[in-house]
């Protein structure tokens, strides 16, 4: 049985993976096809996001039927062939489950707006109020009210996410059942790991006006949340102990992770939180432009790590997704010191307490886009709030600033194979564009080059197999307050890790407070590191030092 803790997940945006068939879009049989390289950086999942049937408002977290794949990744064969291949190679397999909401274009969906009470009541319609506004003042996540009009009906269905994305009425069990139906599905064909999207959302309060606009307290880690996250448990994937579950958790609080990842396994293995990813934001917004934060990060992440190992609850590792910028551009830096800064950020999360996910592209240091005309965007949210931006009277360059900075788009650009056209990733148009240093950053060039950013998230991936400590060690924040180093201590059973990094790219003196007697250095991102009383960092240097 794969220990979950000494794993590492590999997260694929199957859309801008590898093409096999030339029409611009990555498929099923790309991921088959580049099982070797997976294997090759050693991990031991592949989290896909949703390849179901979908009209892709939202690249395809507008599921439209869960027991299906779009015919545009390929078909069900190919999955089942993937699956074997996979498993060939002592690899699983994690489906993204979007469970809080589906597409408009569901038959559930098409069902109840026909009138059908049933499925009707597999949504949340509400009357408005009495003035002609929507049922509540909440906005959608995605700019603009939550609520929709159905003239036929006189009522509003409710959209925390796009307008074609309704949420489902989990109060209902027949609801619960359908999705119980689904887990169950693809365990049959032997998948062993899920993650379940902004699954915490999926358990609403009180319809009721908020103060603030934006409604998230009605909805986010509400009254009956756990309940249902252990009725899915216990009904579907808690009925083999071999399968791993993540649960995306949007706006959450730790107090609630320390159950939703409790040891106990009554709900899910471990949780993601975003919290360490909005240091660059002005409080909850992202569209802005201010420096990240450094001493938040590290209070966010020190605070998680602690709380979390106390509760004996799980974390889910990450500085990357299909949802965030790329990390080297965002903490580290794409010039002078792009391998360095992108060695550093990958130390930092992969010695930490939790389980890591590597998103494609970022072991090989993959940037962001660096777009400069709106024609290239794809993502919904990209679009809507460049005119958001220009109408709050921003100029149109500050929003392509802030594009630049924060849209999803710049994770989603097509995974850099080689230095060829399109980085190698379709022989025919990409479906986005191919970010144009792939032809310096990409898998050929750095599987070819012994120091490379890749072969180092190798062996951090081989480190957490080999060293106890890391999987299963406690952890001690170093340096809370230090303006420019992250530094940490982990002990397990006798065994000490200390992860040294500076976080930035100018020197420093650092008189270290652990005596190093007996330490050696198992990893740094410069040739000649050493444990040394005082430390000279050179710019975003970092050293692992064990001691047995």
């Amino acid at each position: 049985m794969t220990d979950f803790r000494k794993s590492t997940v590999y997260q694929i945006y199957p859309k801008s993976f590898y093409d096999t068939n030339g029409d611009g879009l990555g498929d099923l049989r790309g991921i088959t096809r580049k099982l070797d390289y997976i294997k090759e950086l050693g991990a031991d999942y592949i989290w896909m996001t949703p390849f179901f049937v979908s009209p892709q408002n939202d690249n395809g977290y507008d599921v439209e039927d869960y027991y299906n794949i779009d015919p545009r990744y390929g078909t069900m064969e190919d999955f089942e062939e993937l699956s074997r291949e996979a498993e060939k190679r002592g690899i699983r397999l994690m489906l993204d489950m979007v469970f809080n909401h589906t597409s408009s274009h569901s038959q559930w969906f098409q069902k109840a707006l026909a009138g059908d009470e049933k499925y009707k009541n597999y949504y949340i319609f509400k009357k408005g109020k009495e003035n002609g506004e929507p049922p509540t003042n909440w906005e959608s996540k995605f700019g603009g009210s939550a609520w929709e009009y159905v003239p036929q009906f006189d009522e509003y269905y409710l959209h925390l996410f796009d307008v074609s994305q309704p949420d489902l009425n989990w109060d209902n069990p027949e609801v619960r059942k359908e999705v119980q139906n689904v887990v169950k599905f693809w365990m049959g064909k032997g998948v062993k790991a899920f993650r379940f999207d902004v699954v915490n959302l999926i358990s609403k309060g009180e319809f009721r006006d908020d103060e603030t606009g934006d409604g998230r307290k009605f909805y986010t880690d509400g009254p009956n949340i756990h309940k249902y996250l252990q009725e899915l448990n216990a009904e579907s994937f808690g009925q083999d102990a071999e399968i791993i579950t993540v649960g995306e958790m949007s706006s959450t609080t730790m107090e609630n992770c320390f159950q939703y990842a409790s040891g106990d396994g009554k709900e899910l293995s471990m949780v993601f939180s975003f919290h360490h990813l909005k240091v660059d934001f002005m409080g909850n917004e992202k569209w802005v432009l201010v420096p990240a934060d450094f001493g938040k990060l590290k209070q966010i992440l020190f605070d998680w790590q602690t709380g979390m190992a106390e509760h004996n609850a799980w974390n889910a590792l990450f500085w990357c997704n299909h949802d965030q910028p790329r990390v080297v551009s965002r903490f580290g830096e794409e010039g002078k010191y792009w391998k360095e800064s992108a060695k550093m950020l990958a130390t930092v999360i992969h010695c930490l307490r939790g389980t890591p996910y590597v998103y494609q592209g970022e072991e090989l240091g993959m940037t962001n886009a660096g777009f400069t005309d709106i024609s290239q965007y794809r993502d919904v949210e990209s679009i809507n709030h460049f005119r958001i931006l220009q109408d709050k009277g921003l100029s149109e360059s500050d929003a392509y600033r802030i594009l630049q900075i924060h849209s999803r788009d710049n994770s989603r650009t097509p995974m850099q194979w080689t230095g060829e056209e399109n980085g190698g990733f379709t022989t025919g148009t990409p479906w986005i564009s191919v970010n144009p240093n792939a032809e310096t950053i990409n898998a050929e060039e750095e599987l070819a080059q012994e120091d490379s950013i890749f072969h180092h998230y190798q062996k951090l991936i081989q480190m957490r197999k080999d060293y106890d400590v890391i999987a299963y060690g406690d952890i001690t924040p170093l340096e809370r307050k230090h303006p420019q180093l992250f530094a940490y201590k982990r002990e397990y059973q006798g065994e000490t890790l200390l992860v040294i990094n500076n976080f930035y790219g100018r020197e420093m003196t650092w008189e270290c407070t652990e005596n190093l007697k007996g330490f050696t250095c198992i990893l740094s991102n410069y040739p000649d590191s050493k444990a040394e009383q005082t430390m000279k960092l050179r710019p975003y240097e970092s050293l692992v030092l064990y001691r047995k």
